[in-house]
Formats: structure tokens, C-alpha cells, sequence
């Protein structure tokens, strides 16, 4: 029996199985509304079914947003937008969850094929970041004050009740890839020296305060999940030390710790099949913490052996699932795994 295959409970949603979709931005939203893109790419999952399908970063707040062109969620227009694909997600028995995101100092720039940043004159802004110092090749950031960091957990907390009304099953907090919740963890970009910057409790503190401020304003039974990077892959940068820690002062309010790593600065990354499957590993087993895993993850035996051997909790899937919508079911049916199959697709279904 495949163990990919099984379901997995978090607080009171049971995901009917550990094949999620990793949030990938697509750059193809107007004022932050979802659109029949956004339902196109995100029903084609949940139709072939994965367990939980999770969207794109989601700003938390305009200025949030990596590119104009990003989803958000801080009008009720956009809540509105998100409750068709969550409807249609549910009709196929798939879970889904939202990232919610701010993306800091990597805010304002073009959509990922054409690079470059936009600036202010060509409907761009000024990005923030805990401290004045850019990412290399975007815009200068701003340094955020002491009132707008205590405004950010709130912002977060409006964003998840808005995912509530949205019909999500679970929120994602994005602090991970180099976005604001990463860049205040990181003692590379992180360079204050009040009460957010400086040691480790003081750079963790805001994600707590966001992981606090979420938590009291959802159901006790919903889930919270959070994505990190597990390291930043520079000397003096965030590590894996670091991300266990953090990992065990969360485990009390999370759920599940999404593990990726990278994106605070180029770096030069030893790229292989499941090369971020160590860090989900260890975090998992030192901070006693469910863990996805993600990064080259492509072949179902591969998936399998990760959840098996106990790395992982769930295997979050993204180019694989670019290049083949349907690897879940192509999956079950080489793993020996049950899967429900849409009735129209029935006939296609391996003997």
C-alpha cells in the first residue's frame, strides 16, 4: 500500500492524501484579483487529484505584492474572486490553502520572464524592508518603523480572516525565499538593533507576532502552516541550526513546517533530486514537528520513499506538476495507490 497515498489530519482538515501543490506565482492578476487563469492553473490539480493544492504568494496588503501582477487578499472584491476556485476545488475533493505573503524588499518588480523592476512612475512603489539595504539588481527599500512593523501581524490576521470567508482550508505564512518574514529571520538582511533585529528571539519575534495574530483569529481546528528557508546556503547567513530552533518555538502553534531554502541573496546552490529533503527531515525528527518537503521532488518511488522513511510528512510538488497536471494519478496508478478519478476522465483510468 502506498503511504504517499494515505490521508493526513491537521487540527480538523484530513487532506486525503500527501501530494501538495507548492505555491508558484503566476504573475497574471489585475488590483490583486484572482482570475480564470488562476482557476485554470489551480482546478487542474484539484481535479487530478493531489490532496492540497496551496496558491501563490497572496498579499497580505498592496504594497506586499512581488509584482503587480500578484493575487491578493485585503479587499473583499479578491475574497470574493478566491470563493470560485475554492468551490470548484472542494467539488473535486481537493483541500486548498493560501499563502499569504509580503514580499518586503523583493517587492515591485516585473513578472518572472521579463525581469527587471518597476518603479514608481510605471505604477510601482517603494518596497520595505527591516532594514534600508536592497536586494542585489531591485529597488532601494525603505526601512520599516516601529508603528508599520506592529501593523504588519494585524494585516496578516485581516488576510486570514479573509481566507475563512474565501472558503481556504488552511493558511500558509510565507517566510521563506527571501520575502519580508525571511528578511527579518536573516542576519544578512535583517540589520536593526532595536527589538526585531539583532539576536535570534529578536529576528524570530515578528513571525511569531504574525503567528499569534493569525491564530487567535481563526477556528481552534484550523490549520496554520508555515514555509521557511532552512538556509540561506551563505556564511553568517540563516541555517539549519537556526531553522530547528525556530522550527521548536513554533511546533505549540503551527501545524505543519513547509521546508524550503534560499532566496535572501544569490547563492550558490548544489542542485539534486530531493536536496532540500534533509533539512524537512531533521526538522521533523529535533523540533517534533510535521514537515513538507519540496525541491526536485519529480518521480512518484522518489515521493514515496520520503513519506515513507519518515522525512517528510506530505511532499509538496511544483515544475513536476507544471510539466504533468495529472501526477497524482499517474502516481497512484504506478504506486498501487487509491485516488479518486474524475468520472469524466474514468476511461482513462489503468486497467
Amino acid at each position: 500500500m502506498s503511504e504517499l497515498f494515505t490521508p493526513i489530519t491537521l487540527r480538523g482538515l484530513t487532506a486525503r492524501n500527501r501530494v501538495w501543490v507548492a505555491p508558484m506565482c503566476q504573475y497574471s492578476a489585475t488590483d490583486g484579483l484572482p482570475n480564470d487563469w488562476h482557476f485554470a492553473h489551480l482546478a487542474s490539480f484539484a481535479r487530478a487529484g493531489v490532496g492540497v493544492v496551496l496558491t501563490e504568494a497572496t498579499a497580505v496588503v498592496p504594497e506586499g505584492r512581488i509584482s503587480p501582477q500578484d493575487t491578493g487578499l485585503w479587499n473583499d472584491e479578491q475574497t470574493a474572486a478566491w470563493r470560485r476556485i475554492t468551490d470548484f476545488a472542494h467539488r473535486q475533493g481537493a483541500a486548498i490553502g493560501v499563502q499569504l505573503a509580503h514580499a518586503g524588499r523583493k517587492a515591485s518588480t516585473r513578472p518572472a520572464w521579463e525581469r527587471g523592476v518597476v518603479g514608481p512612475e510605471e505604477g510601482g512603489w517603494e518596497p520595505v524592508a527591516p532594514s534600508a539595504a536592497a536586494y542585489p539588481g531591485l529597488l532601494d527599500p525603505r526601512e520599516l518603523t516601529p508603528e508599520e512593523i506592529a501593523a504588519l501581524p494585524g494585516a496578516f490576521a485581516d488576510a486570514a480572516e479573509r481566507a475563512l470567508a474565501a472558503g481556504f482550508d488552511l493558511v500558509e505564512i510565507h517566510a521563506a525565499h527571501g520575502y519580508l518574514l525571511h528578511q527579518f529571520l536573516s542576519p544578512l538582511s535583517n540589520l536593526r538593533t532595536d527589538g526585531y533585529g539583532g539576536s535570534f528571539d529578536n529576528r524570530a519575534r515578528l513571525l511569531h507576532e504574525v503567528v499569534d495574530a493569525v491564530r487567535a483569529r481563526v477556528p481552534e481546528d484550523y490549520p496554520v502552516i508555515v514555509r521557511i528557508s532552512a538556509t540561506d546556503w551563505l556564511e553568517g547567513g540563516w541555517d539549519g541550526d537556526q531553522s530547528v530552533r525556530l522550527a521548536g518555538t513554533l511546533a505549540d502553534k503551527v501545524d505543519l513546517v513547509d521546508v524550503s531554502t534560499g532566496g535572501v541573496a544569490p547563492a550558490r546552490i548544489e542542485l539534486a533530486p530531493g536536496y532540500q529533503v534533509p533539512y524537512a527531515e531533521r526538522i521533523r525528527a529535533e523540533a517534533g514537528v510535521p514537515t513538507g518537503a519540496v525541491g526536485l521532488i519529480t518521480e512518484p518511488a522518489h515521493a514515496e520513499e520520503i513519506v515513507k522513511n519518515r522525512q517528510a510528512d506530505v511532499v509538496l510538488l511544483a515544475r513536476a506538476l507544471l510539466r504533468d497536471p495529472h501526477w497524482a494519478l499517474r502516481a497512484a496508478a504506478e504506486l498501487g495507490g487509491e485516488v479518486d478519478w474524475p468520472q469524466q476522465y474514468e476511461r482513462a483510468r489503468p486497467a
